[in-house]
């Protein structure tokens, strides 16, 4: 129980980063490149500071952490300029579906038994995410925004499945946002460069708490998940997103939102409680 209430706080972290997003790219109008780079160096801050009080040296936080250095940075700038042309809704269902589709298949390849359970919670779930995320009305899917956000997808992926060999979540979590930062940061040079109020504490607060502890959570709890476990997780985020959306930004809440998260949690309870083991062939 203790692990699915971590989990499920992750889940909760990561979709508070998603409404901060929203806060501040699209009521207070803040660049997305300039939201990441705020966000990314408040993580780091942040983190840098939990781990000097660990009695550790930061420095040593970032020796061998490339890879999922440059995974995160795949993905910070893959959705940051994802989001400059491609919808909402849109980029959430690229992200995840796709993310299912790289996860499981990743499952697959390192010999990984997936129950037949889990496969139909996973397209239950998926489902649901297509009615709740699909467009109301009919828009034109941009080239360059399906890239990048395929581009992010797969950042994350990586980023998700190098956790799971990681013993030293805070640490390594420390150590990549530190260096993922100046490769964010050199991004900034195609900004507008407005910095607005509402902007930076929105960035400030997804970058110090929900993507700094949110991420660290997440490389706490991924060494236990089943790669395919991880994956259909993620996918109540868009939900406790929307829910969060509802409740703190006076979002409506209609009948097709309802049976849209229904689908999914209830799709992600099936694909997890269930009693096959995954492991190796």
């Amino acid at each position: 129980m203790k692990l699915i209430g971590l989990v499920c706080l992750t889940m909760v972290a990561f979709a508070v980063n998603s409404i901060l997003t929203r806060v501040g790219v699209n009521t207070y109008g803040m660049d997305p490149l300039t939201f990441a780079a705020i966000r990314v160096g408040a993580g780091a801050l942040s983190l840098g500071f939990l781990v000097i009080i660990q009695g550790q040296s930061p420095l040593e936080s970032i020796r061998n952490r490339w890879k999922g250095a440059l995974a995160l940075t795949t993905y910070m700038i893959g959705f940051s300029i994802a989001y400059l042309s491609l919808g909402v809704g849109m980029g959430a269902l690229i992200l995840f579906g796709l993310l299912q589709i790289m996860m499981f298949g990743w499952a697959i390849f390192q010999g990984q038994t997936v129950s037949n359970m889990r496969w139909a919670g996973a397209v239950f779930a998926l489902i649901g995410l297509v009615i709740l995320l699909w467009p109301s009305e009919l828009e034109v899917v941009p080239l360059a925004g399906t890239l990048a956000m395929i581009a992010a997808t797969v950042g994350w992926t990586v980023y998700t499945i190098l956790g799971q060999a990681l013993r030293d979540p805070l640490q390594a979590t420390a150590g990549h946002f530190i260096l993922c930062f100046p490769m964010v940061a050199v991004f900034l040079v195609f900004t507008s460069g407005d910095l607005p109020l509402g902007g930076i504490v929105s960035a400030l607060c997804a970058g110090a708490v929900t993507s700094g502890f949110g991420y660290a959570l997440w490389y706490r709890v991924l060494p236990q998940l089943p790669t395919t476990i991880a994956a259909v997780a993620q996918l109540s985020v868009p939900v406790f997103a929307v829910g969060g959306g509802v409740v703190f930004l006076a979002e409506p809440l209609t009948l097709r939102l309802l049976v849209a998260g229904l689908l999914v949690l209830g799709g992600i309870a099936v694909a997890t409680i269930q009693s096959v083991p995954v492991g190796r062939k």
